[in-house]
Formats: structure tokens, sequence, C-alpha cells
């Protein structure tokens, strides 16, 4: 059972520059990231499965906390199938990370508040 993960270079340079534009602490937007994946709707593509691993090392405990299984439940919902552990956690936690990081960057960059933004989403057209 695989307890850490390293995000893409990419993920890790997005977390980065919001981490120091918004002053939010890197978990939060890896929480944030995967929520935003899972929004999306869109399956996850082959090569969301590909990315590389040179960006930051995150912790099992830290990302998921207390909610590890409910995280589970959530993306076996979205794949539509159980995953294993192994599956789970690296394979869909870090795919569905690094897609998160570039629609983050995406939302960050069309808004003026960030948080008042990502909180309106589902309002907006």
């Amino acid at each position: 059972m695989a307890f850490k993960l390293r995000t893409s270079k990419r993920a890790s340079e997005i977390f980065d520059q919001i981490e120091s534009s918004e002053n939010l602490p890197c978990y939060t937007l890896v929480k944030l990231a995967m929520a935003l994946s899972l929004r999306s709707k869109e399956p996850l593509a082959e090569c969301d499965f590909h990315t590389n691993t040179l960006g930051r090392e995150l912790n099992r405990q830290t990302i998921t906390g207390d909610a590890d299984a409910v995280y589970k439940c959530v993306m076996e919902l979205y794949a539509g199938k159980h995953l294993t552990d192994e599956e789970f956690f690296p394979t869909y936690v870090k795919a569905h990370i690094d897609r998160g990081a570039i629609l983050l960057e995406r939302e960050q960059k069309y808004s003026s508040n960030f948080l008042v933004h990502l909180t309106e989403l589902d309002q907006s057209l």
C-alpha cells in the first residue's frame, strides 16, 4: 500500500504560484484541484495517468485525512468501477490532482477574488 505520491512538475509549479499569490497552503490547493477535476464530469483520459513525477511529494494522510474512504467512494463513482487500494492511491488521486491543478490555474486566471469565485462556480452560466 502506497502512502506517498509525487505530483507532476507542472502541478507543482501551479501550486507554488497559487500558494504564493493567494496565500493558501498547498494541501488546500490539492483538495481544491481534486474537487475541480471530479466536478468536470469528463472521464480521465489515458494521458492523465501518465504524467511525470517530478513535482511535490505528498502524503496520503495529509491529502485525504479522515475522509480517505469518502474520497475513494467518490472516485469509484466517478470511475464507474471498484478501485483497488493501489488504483485509488496513488494512481487515481495523482491523476485527479495533476488534471485539477490545471483547472485550478484556469479558474485563478479569470477571477478577481479567487476563493469567492470558486464558491460561486455552480451559480454561473
